[in-house]
């Protein structure tokens, strides 16, 4: 299975979100899937790579072209790609399922862009799973079970989002998916 992690590459996060990171990368390592995500050589980006990396998983990292610099040497496979969109783009079109880790703007970017994509395919079976660790993503999560209430949400995609509040917990949402 094609795991994509959405996350942060700030550099010096504090440890419970290096933690997280280090564990989710292992678990995809150890259960022999792929990490798909944005291929930056840092913060917990590269810390998910690196634990996947060293637990025997396979590694894509997708990076824009602006970015070749910042690629990741653990990366088994690397796509290029024109800009940011495109990133997103190539990893909603190849995942499996997707996890959501602390991260900022870009991070809640690349969910809400693929939750709009699954939307688009209402049938759409894969799951999008938020680490809200310490309650980060809250409001978020708040806003997105609002909108289901409103005529402006189509598709029972839009609230689909699992949450997961620990790191066991993530893990453990993540054994129960198909192909685990």
């Amino acid at each position: 299975m094609k795991i994509v992690v959405y996350c942060s590459s700030q550099e010096g996060l504090e440890e419970k979100y290096q933690q997280l990171a280090r564990e989710l990368g292992t678990w995809i390592g150890q259960h022999g899937h792929t990490l798909l995500y944005g291929g930056s050589n840092a913060g917990l980006m590269h810390i998910t790579a690196a634990e996947t990396h060293a637990a025997g998983g396979h590694i894509i990292g997708v990076i824009p072209e602006m970015f070749r610099h910042r690629i990741d040497p653990v990366c088994d496979e690397v796509v290029y790609t024109a800009n940011l969109g495109d990133r997103k783009q190539y990893m909603i079109e190849h995942g499996d399922a997707f996890v959501v880790m602390p991260g900022g703007i870009g991070t809640i970017d690349e969910w809400m862009s693929t939750l709009a994509v699954m939307t688009i395919g209402n049938d759409d079976p894969r799951p999008v799973i938020a680490a809200n660790i310490d309650g980060l993503y809250d409001a978020t999560i708040r806003q997105l079970a609002d909108m289901t209430r409103t005529p402006f949400a189509r598709g029972k995609n839009l609230a689909r989002t699992l949450v997961a509040t620990t790191p066991t917990e993530l893990l453990s949402i993540l054994s129960t998916l198909k192909n685990n």
